[in-house]
């Protein structure tokens, strides 16, 4: 069976990720976010020197992630609600379960880990829309 995926709206969706996460870590709690990873701007900019590479690699993982979210948005959804079903799930089954690991066995904040997963959620969510709106 061979699936259709719009190429344009995984590249929407994979855009509007990108500027959920520069508005979430941003303005609404980057300065929660660093306090939570015990980081600083300074210590980020030593760690990240060229912050062109590392948002470029930001994209590139979005744009995978709204590629597979796109093959599970055709192969399930039909409605809306079916979409942002199928980011829930992929969201708990995949997002949600995988990085709770780090707090059970690497002793990593839960409320970093709480903070981090919300973002994920939010934008599995506006991404499953503009993928169901566009396919």
């Amino acid at each position: 069976m061979s699936i259709e995926v719009n190429l344009v709206a995984v590249l929407v969706a994979a855009i509007a990720n990108m500027i959920i996460g520069s508005i979430w870590y941003g303005p609404l709690f980057g300065k929660k976010w660093m306090a939570l990873s015990g980081m600083t701007k300074e210590s980020i900019e030593k760690c990240h020197p060229n912050m062109h590479a590392i948002y470029a690699m930001g994209f590139g993982v979005s744009l995978l992630m709204s590629y597979v979210l796109a093959h599970f948005v055709a192969l399930n959804a039909v409605t809306l609600s079916m979409a942002f079903e199928a980011a829930f799930w992929t969201w708990l089954g995949f997002i949600a379960t995988v990085s709770l690991n780090s707090v059970i066995w690497g002793g990593r904040s839960k409320n970093l880990w709480l903070l981090d997963n919300v973002y994920y959620l939010v934008s599995l969510l506006v991404m499953a829309g503009i993928l169901f709106s566009w396919k």
